[in-house]
C-alpha cells in the first residue's frame, strides 16, 4: 500500500478511487473475464495490508522481547484473518436482499442503517486521518535525521522535526487541492515495489551489524509492553476495508479464504523476521523508526529519501476518503478547498505534536483499528447471524465485542501514558 497507500479506495463506503489498483474493471457484459486469479488476489491482499506499522516493528520488539513480539504479531494476524472473514460471511448471507454491498461501509448500512454506515465512516476516516500523521512523523523525522540543518528548540512548533513539516504544507495544501486523484492509483503499485527493496535492504543491513557485533536483546519483556505490542501490530495488519472490494473481485471466491488466509500468514511471517531481526541487530538501540538505526552511506539515504518521496505523494491519495466525508457532511456535497486546506493543517499540527512514531502507532492501533478491525466485524456478524448461531458462536461474537472494547480502552490509555512520557523525556 506504499506503507499505507492501498487501503485509499475503501476507507471512505464510496470513495471515488479504484479500490484495488491490481484488480482489472469489469463491465456487466463480461461475466467472469477479468475477475482476479488467486495469485492476483494474494498480491492485492498483499497491497492492501503492508503499511508503514512494518517500521516501527523493531522498536515494538525491542519493548516486548522478540518472543513476545512475534507471538503477538501471528495472533493479531490470526485474529484480523478472523474478523475479515466475519465482514465476508454477513455479506454473502445478505446479498440477495442488499446485493450492492461494494465496501465496509455498505454492510454498516445494511446491517445497521444510517447508524451503522457512520460507525464506519467514522473510523474509517480517522484511521485515514492517522496514517497521514504518520506519514508526516516518518518524512519529518527521517529529514532531520538525514539533514540536522536546524537547531533543536524546546517548542513542538519550532522543533526540527515540525520546521520540516512546516516546509512541506505548502506543497500538500497543493496536492491536496486536486479534485480527483485517480490517476495516482497506479502508485501503489510502483510503491509497494520501492517499500519492497527498502525492506530488503534493511534486513541486508540489519544482517550485517548483527554479525558485526550482536547485542544483548531479550526474548520476552515486561507485561506491560504487551498492550503496547499489540496497539502496533493491530495497526501494521490495518487493512480490513479492502476484504469486500477484493473478495467481490476474486474469481474462485469459493477459495478466496484459502487465499486471504496464506497471504496473511505471509505478511505475518515477513512482519516477524523484520522486527526479530532489526531488533536483534541493534538491541536497545533499535530507534522508532528502524531506517534511522542505518549507516550513513549512500544506500541508507537513497532508501530513507525513496521512503519519504512514497509518502509525500501518498498522502493526497489517502486524503481524499476523508474529504469526500468532511464535504458530504459540512458542504453539501460540493468541492471544497478551504476545508481540505484546514485538515492538511490539523493533520500536519498533530504531527508536530507527537514526539514518536512508533508510539503514535500504538495508539492508533489501540484505538482506531481495534474497534474498526475487531469490535465493528463482530458486532455486524452478531446481528446478522445471532438469532441462528448455536450460543459458542454467539458467545464468541460477544466476546470479541468485550474483548475488543476493553483492549481499545487499555490500550489507549497505555499509549497515551507512553506518548506523554517520551514527551517529557
Amino acid at each position: 500500500m506504499g506503507f499505507g497507500m492501498g487501503n485509499d479506495g475503501a476507507s471512505s463506503s464510496s470513495s471515488r478511487l479504484d479500490p484495488a489498483p491490481l484488480l482489472p474493471h469489469h463491465g456487466s457484459a463480461s461475466g467472469e473475464i477479468g475477475l482476479s486469479s488467486q495469485p492476483k488476489t494474494f498480491a492485492n491482499v498483499f497491497i492492501a495490508v503492508v503499511g508503514a506499522g512494518v517500521l516501527g516493528l523493531p522498536y515494538t520488539f525491542s519493548h516486548t522481547g522478540w518472543a513476545a513480539g512475534s507471538l503477538l504479531l501471528f495472533a493479531v494476524a490470526a485474529l484480523t484473518f478472523y474478523c475479515m472473514m466475519l465482514l465476508v460471511a454477513c455479506r454473502r448471507r445478505l446479498a440477495d436482499e442488499h446485493p450492492k454491498i461494494a465496501s465496509f461501509g455498505d454492510l454498516g448500512d445494511a446491517v445497521f442503517g444510517a447508524h451503522g454506515r457512520f460507525a464506519v465512516d467514522v473510523m474509517l476516516v480517522l484511521s485515514q486521518v492517522s496514517f497521514c500523521i504518520g506519514y508526516l512523523i516518518f518524512i519529518s523525522n527521517t529529514m532531520a535525521h538525514l539533514y540536522p540543518i536546524f537547531a533543536p528548540s524546546s517548542s513542538a512548533l519550532l522543533s526540527p522535526k515540525a520546521l520540516f513539516i512546516w516546509a512541506m504544507l505548502p506543497f500538500q495544501l497543493g496536492l491536496n487541492s486536486i479534485k480527483t486523484l485517480t490517476l495516482l492509483a497506479p502508485l501503489s503499485i510502483f510503491a509497494d515495489v520501492v517499500d519492497l527493496g527498502a525492506m530488503g535492504v534493511v534486513l541486508g543491513q540489519d544482517v550485517a551489524a548483527w554479525l558485526a557485533k550482536p547485542p544483548p536483546v531479550v526474548a520476552f519483556g515486561g507485561p506491560g509492553a504487551l498492550l503496547y505490542g499489540l496497539g502496533v501490530s493491530v495497526y501494521a495488519f490495518e487493512g480490513i476495508g479492502m476484504v469486500l472490494p477484493l473478495e467481490a473481485e476474486a474469481a474462485n471466491k469459493k477459495k478466496f479464504g484459502v487465499t486471504l488466509g496464506l497471504s496473511m500468514a505471509f505478511i505475518g511471517v515477513m512482519y516477524g523476521l523484520f522486527g526479530v531481526m532489526g531488533y536483534v541487530a541493534f538491541g536497545d538501540a533499535t530507534r522508532d523508526i528502524i531506517t534511522t538505526n542505518l549507516g550513513a552511506g549512500w544506500l541508507s539515504a537513497a532508501v530513507q529519501l525513496g521512503l519519504c518521496i512514497n509518502l509525500f505523494f501518498t498522502m493526497p491519495v489517502m486524503m481524499n476518503p476523508v474529504y469526500e466525508v468532511a464535504e458530504r457532511l459540512l458542504h453539501g456535497k460540493r468541492y471544497c478547498w478551504w476545508l481540505r486546506w484546514l485538515l492538511v493543517v490539523v493533520v500536519g499540527l498533530a504531527a508536530m505534536y507527537v514526539p514518536n512514531f512508533t508510539d503514535f502507532l500504538a495508539l492508533v492501533g489501540s484505538s482506531v483499528c481495534v474497534l474498526l478491525g475487531f469490535v465493528l466485524p463482530a458486532s455486524f456478524h452478531l446481528k446478522v447471524f445471532g438469532a441462528e448461531m448455536a450460543w459458542p458462536g454467539v458467545l464468541s461474537d460477544v466476546l470479541l465485542v468485550v474483548l475488543g472494547l476493553a483492549l481499545a480502552v487499555f490500550g489507549t490509555y497505555s499509549s497515551l501514558l507512553q506518548i506523554f512520557h517520551s514527551s517529557s523525556a
